[in-house]
């Protein structure tokens, strides 16, 4: 088994309710179980300008699956959802990044891991750091160090405890 991390975000349809069916459809999967889940944050969006704020968690996952394979997984889902992909950063009804796939780097054309733009993001780290406070990348680097360096404005808590709604 491999321990993976995976970003949830959402800021249409009833965000927090996308993440909450997200993490159920994440768990029902074979190969995979959910052993973590972050608190549920809301945060300013990142990309073109209007659109709503989103809902973003994280959840720990562990699994048999190949990371090409549960990339397939996770678009199932988002797919499921109703998510198109039609603007680079745009609003969605479900986006689900995998962040660590165990102590491995990837970059394929389909999948880098660890994500290229978690150390910059608030909204990824602060959800992996409820999970694993002690979280370290590949290259050794700690997320709570990449927390301290950008900083947590513009994100907050909305709920604690999973399920969140």
């Amino acid at each position: 088994m491999t321990t993976v991390y995976i970003a949830l975000g959402s800021n249409l349809e009833n965000p927090g309710l996308q993440l909450q069916r997200a993490v159920d459809d994440i768990d029902s999967l074979p190969d995979i179980e959910v052993s973590g889940c972050s608190k549920l944050y809301i945060s300013e969006p990142v990309g073109p300008a209007g659109q709503p704020d989103y809902c973003n968690a994280a959840v720990r996952i562990e699994t048999t699956l190949a990371p090409l394979a549960l990339l397939d997984a996770m678009q199932a889902i988002e797919n499921d959802h109703g998510r198109v992909r039609t603007v680079r950063w745009g609003p969605r009804t479900l986006d689900l990044d995998i962040i660590l796939y165990g102590d491995h780097t990837l970059a394929s054309e389909r999948l880098t891991v660890p994500h290229y733009q978690m150390h910059v993001r608030n909204f990824v780290l602060c959800p992996l750091l409820d999970i694993d406070p002690d979280l370290t990348l590949p290259d050794g680097r700690k997320a709570a160090a990449l927390l301290a360096e950008v900083g947590t404005a513009g994100i907050e808590v909305i709920a604690t405890h999973y399920p969140w709604l």
